[in-house]
């Protein structure tokens, strides 16, 4: 699994003029589920996330985790970060895992964020989304847990 984190100052998604998530400060995270992903990954990826140090110490380091400064979480499902580009003007699709296990594994995901963390906030998966934010530094990270080969 893929996830793209963006620390913000805040974030939120819009599907057809309505406003389905939002948060203050914490972290804006693109998911993205692969083939042959399962449970396992998405255990894994969320443990990291959950404990990736992104936010500011006294000291100025970045030194806590979104547990630590009990930031907002905004989950927005994202197959795209998949995408193969390794040739031609046009993406590949093919890492991707298929829409109904990537909506699996998304709304897995987010259960499991919602018990360990909380705000929680989502996407939703297959809309057209809008979503904003304002990037907090800019700090931005890519986190993978490949799936077995």
């Amino acid at each position: 699994m893929i996830a793209l984190l963006q620390r913000v100052s805040q974030a939120s998604v819009v599907v057809d003029g309505a406003r389905i998530g939002a948060i203050d400060a914490g972290l804006m995270v693109l998911l993205c589920a692969e083939r042959g992903d399962t449970e396992k990954q998405a255990d894994a990826l969320l443990k990291k996330l959950l404990a990736y140090r992104v936010f500011s110490d006294q000291a100025g380091k970045m030194n806590l985790s979104l547990t630590d400064v009990a930031g907002g979480l905004l989950l927005v499902p994202q197959f795209t970060l998949a995408a193969d580009t390794n040739s031609g003007t046009r993406p590949s699709f093919t890492p991707a895992a298929t829409p109904e296990i990537g909506r699996e594994l998304f709304n897995y995901f987010v259960r499991h964020a919602q018990t360990q963390h909380a705000p929680v906030a989502t996407g939703q998966f297959g809309a057209d989304m809008k979503v904003s934010l304002t990037n907090d530094g800019p700090v931005t990270f890519w986190l993978q847990i490949k799936p077995p080969v």
